[in-house]
């Protein structure tokens, strides 16, 4: 009996052991991002991106390097304090071998300190802030998402030309402030002038006292006057409504997601420059994630499902070059990596480990019988064309 038990007990013990290092052997990914909040719509997206750019990256098996991959999803909450609680849990109790997200800039920013405290990755998707990537950066942080000088220096490609009179209208946080910021810089040289920066709550719906004064701040201006919008969520367009045609304002953006784009359809003609639009790139990742989007969902990949996509890929190609999820090994991996994703190749650039990348020039068409302006593709603007500065402290 005595042996019996002992056998029975020894048996135990290693299939618990069995079982605790077939599970040390599962490559576990967390996604901390903002699933519900201001930005849901936004996170939503990733979140489908990224599962599906693993899949398309493993050939649809869902391993890499013989070993199962794993998504621990955590809600960020669109809260910083949240955010870096959930990070820290991941890497702690969790045991993640990297992480992904947020969605927003000021949690991501919140965030960055955890990924240094516990030497692990955080592939930053989508959040925009440059100073993600700048001031508050660290070497365990890299970024898919563009920044706010990509967004920037894509528009000002657009639409700064000699003549052009500019007031900015943005969110009064971090992707705001840094995106008008580089907006400002990318503009020098051009000749374009920006002569007033609106800044209202992030939860702004009534836009009649902001409009005053932007319409304020150009009406009497000679040349090409545009109010430029950068702006997270809401609709802000609603400007349009109280008629700056008739001071001679247009208005002008960057790109954004297919509900949001219905608001564009009182623009037609408009341009400015889009990270993703899902007709614009040609290349066999794109082709499949429509295809593939189009059969699952019955409607077309957005903005941020590109950018899942992308995080999804780069983590995949990753894992394969350094051979395991050693993070050191990781790093030295993805310093100068490149990779194809829906938006065409992306490079980690070493500096700052930013993933520099494309962006598409645009002009705003209506079609009455689809629900969003149409972004029909003016040109490709491609990394070389785009200096990107650097910075950080590194």
């Amino acid at each position: 009996m005595k042996r019996t038990l002992t056998l029975l007990a020894a048996a135990t013990l290693a299939g618990a052991a069995g079982l605790a290092l077939a599970q040390s052997k599962d490559i576990r990914i967390a996604h901390v991002y903002d699933k519900t909040g201001a930005l849901e719509a936004y996170a939503k997206q990733t979140q489908t991106g990224l599962m599906m750019g693993l899949e398309y990256a493993t050939g649809g098996t869902m391993t890499v390097l013989g070993r199962k991959i794993v998504v621990i999803e955590k809600d960020s909450q669109l809260k910083p304090d949240v955010g870096k609680a959930q990070l820290a849990a991941a890497y702690g109790d969790d045991k993640v071998d990297l992480a992904i997200g947020p969605t927003g800039s000021g949690v991501a920013l919140a965030m960055l300190p955890v990924a240094e405290e516990y030497k692990k990755i955080l592939l930053v998707e989508p959040a925009v802030a440059d100073s993600i990537t700048g001031d508050k950066w660290n070497r365990y942080i890299f970024r898919t998402g563009r920044s706010s000088s990509q967004d920037a220096i894509s528009n000002a490609v657009a639409i700064g030309k000699k003549g052009v009179v500019i007031a900015t209208l943005a969110q009064d946080y971090a992707f705001g402030r840094d995106g008008v910021k580089a907006f400002k810089e990318a503009l020098a040289g051009t000749g374009a002038e920006i002569v007033h920066e609106e800044y209202a709550p992030q939860a702004t719906t009534d836009f009649t006292a902001p409009a005053e004064r932007l319409f304020n701040a150009l009406k009497d201006k000679k040349g090409r006057k545009i109010i430029f919008i950068i702006w997270a969520g809401g609709n802000p367009f609603r400007i349009a409504d109280l008629k700056p045609e008739r001071y001679g304002i247009e208005i002008a953006s960057g790109g954004n997601i297919l509900p949001a784009l219905a608001a564009y359809k009182v623009l037609p003609g408009m341009e400015g420059a889009t990270y993703y639009y899902y007709e614009i790139p040609q290349n066999p990742v794109n082709k499949w994630l429509v295809a593939e989007h189009y059969k699952r969902f019955k409607v077309p990949p957005d903005f941020f499902t590109a950018g899942g996509m992308s995080a999804g890929i780069a983590a995949v190609e990753a894992i394969k070059k350094a051979g395991g999820t050693d993070t050191e090994k990781l790093i030295t991996a993805m310093e100068g990596l490149s990779f194809e994703t829906p938006k065409g190749r992306m490079t980690f650039r070493k500096e700052d480990h930013q993933a520099m990348q494309s962006m598409f020039h645009f002009k705003v068409r209506v079609d009455p019988g689809i629900d969003w302006a149409v972004l029909t593709p003016v040109r490709e603007i491609k990394p070389e064309e785009m200096k990107v500065p650097i910075r950080n402290k590194r």
